[in-house]
């Protein structure tokens, strides 16, 4: 029984050493998918309903398909709709290119994690 338990804790430690190397980029793809969060919520609550589309399909067809990732998004777009009844909605095109560079952010994000 002695003899299991540091076999067991070096498997254990050596579990838990691979996932850190990737920690970086998933950190990464929540920040991206933060910010589109963010910007789909605002372009919500100011009636922008292409970017909110556009937003939104970025996240489902570019970030990997887990409840958190999602879970990230909700967030982001609950505080920021929230958010805006308090300030004044960006125009349009502000909003547009801040969704760009979302978009691209994401897909950089995405592609180094892999």
């Amino acid at each position: 029984m002695k003899s299991l338990l540091p076999l067991c804790l070096a498997a254990a430690v050596a579990g838990f050493a691979l996932p850190v190397a990737s920690a970086t980029n998933n950190t990464a793809i929540e920040g991206a998918v933060a910010e589109l969060g963010s910007i789909h919520g605002t372009a919500l609550a100011c009636k922008q309903p292409a970017l909110v589309s556009r937003a939104r399909n970025a996240v489902q067809t570019t970030a990997p398909k887990t409840r958190a990732y999602g879970e990230i998004f909700e967030n982001a777009t609950s505080e920021a709709f929230l958010a805006q009844g308090r300030a004044a909605c960006p125009d349009a095109q502000r909003l547009a290119s801040q969704l760009a560079e979302a978009e691209s952010k994401l897909g950089d994000s995405v592609r180094n994690a892999q």
